[in-house]
């Protein structure tokens, strides 16, 4: 056996000896600083995990704050880079994962998430004087919640105990149940259980999957979501202003956000994309963005307008270089009096370098609901408790969404053809062509006027939604629905017909050529989680033999054993 035969099989085994740890993370980086190439890859683990040398390159320069920042100490934020081209597949437990989870918390495979902890502080024993490395978890799963806090109880005994911590967290993760939505899941770490409800779309309770015997053995539990963020203390700097800041996301405008640091733009670009919630932001955005990324010329060309995507950037130099995006967030460092960001409509990039405030000359479609404003900055008067106050903002934020988005839900529930339409044996129609003016026509008597008392122009947003990748996102997804309907109706038509009948005076060729069509709909069923139920499926396999045995035996032979 050659080499290269025997170094596949090693790396087939490797991959398999750790399956159970990529149904989580991807791989686990190391990076430091060295004086010779700046932030460098000091390590990987697992040892055969494979990353592209720009997808080495924009990790690390993702994984340090940028020098402007001046970040000592500990620091803990998120970053979201893309894959190399041609990296995209899913794992199937990553599939069953996507097919069961809200479409917000869905895995997009053209992306990684990252979870950095980044540690600099003075050590006069170090050439430059400073210890500065940053430990980095790689995941196709967007538990920032979860994940930030893995890192943060990961890091700091790497950074006092080297390696050995690493293969240890390894071989913990690799016990792991599998991300299951609805499940909770209790994750042995370092002596440590934590304990997390993974998001289901369709209820909130969840199951534990692990017995009590297996945490008694810990020392101690951390109970966590694995996604949450406090909105209100997020969207605090720009409380004034959330309506218009919501109709820019859920429309899909490009928008930069400025901080001093990656914890701040980070968790300020995530709570926005959650503004939105339950529909998926589907455009791109970025939680931490530097100059040295690939795609830094394409956003910052002054010859095409900015692209729809928000970015978090920390250098300075980006309130020049971006100063013509038609809107930005410049955060300041403290947030105490956050609340009364003023909107400013000067592009002037010298203002926006020093001067705190939402840059933007957009007009908004709706009114404010300043009542719902005044509620909240009253509980930072009275110090309501944060929690109360996320609470109180996420709701207003979903039900304003709702009264959006459920006249389209109702109108797409209409393309559906009727049911005496579909017929056994015949494929399965597909639903009706989306007409705009037969949903703005909709609207008087199911409009969100119905559900929402805000006023405005309702109409002129939902056509500038339509124009939006968030839109084209919600569409494909509920049209791809309702296409595996119609085909799971079409199916159950079919295990209902009477083909002992169908099949008397057909020709061979006809009754052959309408079983290979079950056989080739039953393996679809696998293939793209067609909804219907086992019982069905049964039937349609009776049907199929029905017919194969009014067959000649010659052909009845072959087709058994096809």
């Amino acid at each position: 056996m050659s080499n290269k035969n025997k170094k596949e099989i090693g790396d087939n085994n490797l991959e398999k000896r750790w399956d159970r740890f990529s149904n989580w993370i991807h791989c686990i980086c190391v990076i430091t600083f060295d004086l010779e190439l700046g932030q460098a890859l000091e390590g990987i683990y697992p040892k055969h995990a494979y990353l592209t040398k720009q997808e080495i390159s924009n990790i690390c320069y993702l994984a340090f704050p940028d020098s402007n920042s001046g970040c000592m100490g500990d620091t803990n934020f998120v970053i979201r880079l893309p894959k190399s081209p041609g990296k995209s597949e899913l794992k199937r437990e990553h599939v069953v994962y996507n097919s069961n989870c809200p479409p917000a918390f869905q895995i997009n495979p053209k992306y990684y998430w990252g979870y950095v902890y980044f540690r600099q502080v003075k050590d006069i024993s170090l050439p430059r004087g400073y210890f500065q490395k940053s430990v980095v978890i790689l995941s196709k799963l967007p538990f920032n919640n979860l994940f930030s806090k893995i890192v943060s109880v990961i890091a700091p005994k790497y950074f006092e105990n080297g390696e050995p911590i690493l293969e240890a967290v390894l071989c913990n993760i690799d016990l792991w149940s599998d991300p299951l939505p609805g499940s909770t899941v209790s994750l042995p770490l370092l002596g440590t259980v934590i304990q997390t409800s993974i998001p289901h779309q369709k209820y909130s309770h969840s199951r534990s999957i692990t017995s009590k015997e297996e945490t008694d053995k810990l020392d101690y539990h951390i109970h966590m979501a694995a996604e949450d963020l406090n909105l209100f203390e997020a969207l605090q700097p720009v409380l004034s202003h959330i309506h218009l800041l919501w109709e820019l996301v859920l429309t899909s405008e490009p928008l930069v956000i400025l901080a001093s640091s990656p914890i701040y733009c980070s968790t300020m670009v995530l709570a926005l994309i959650r503004m939105i919630q339950p529909l998926k932001y589907c455009a791109d955005y970025r939680p931490y963005f530097t100059i040295h990324d690939g795609e830094f010329k394409q956003f910052a060309s002054k010859t095409q307008n900015p692209p729809p995507v928000i970015l978090g950037v920390t250098n300075p130099f980006f309130a020049k270089s971006l100063y013509h995006w038609p809107h930005s967030i410049k955060l300041g460092e403290h947030t105490g009096e956050s609340y009364k960001y003023k909107l400013k409509k000067s592009p002037n990039p010298k203002m926006l370098d020093n001067t705190p405030g939402l840059y933007t000359a957009y007009k908004p479609f709706l009114q404010k609901d300043k009542s719902v404003i005044k509620k909240l900055l009253l509980g930072v008067s009275s110090k309501r408790p944060c929690e109360v106050q996320s609470a109180l903002l996420k709701r207003h934020l979903l039900e304003l969404t709702q009264s959006f988005i459920i006249p389209l839900e109702r109108y797409i529930a209409s393309l559906m053809p009727l049911k005496r339409d579909i017929s056994p044996f015949k494929a399965a129609p597909l639903p009706l062509p989306f007409n705009p003016d037969d949903f703005f026509a909709t609207l008087e008597s199911t409009g969100p006027q119905l559900t929402s008392g805000i006023k405005g122009d309702w109409v002129g947003l939902y056509k500038k939604f339509f124009r939006s990748p968030n839109f084209n996102g919600w569409f494909n997804m509920r049209y791809t629905e309702l296409a595996l309907k119609l085909q799971a109706l079409q199916l159950q038509a079919l295990s209902d017909a009477n083909l002992k009948l169908w099949v008397q005076g057909k020709p061979e060729v006809e009754v052959v050529d309408m079983v290979l069509k079950i056989k080739s709909k039953l393996e679809k069923c696998k293939e793209h989680d067609i909804p219907i139920n086992s019982t069905i499926k049964r039937r349609l396999r009776e049907r199929m033999q029905d017919i194969i045995n009014a067959l000649p035996e010659d052909l009845k032979n072959i087709l058994s054993m096809s």
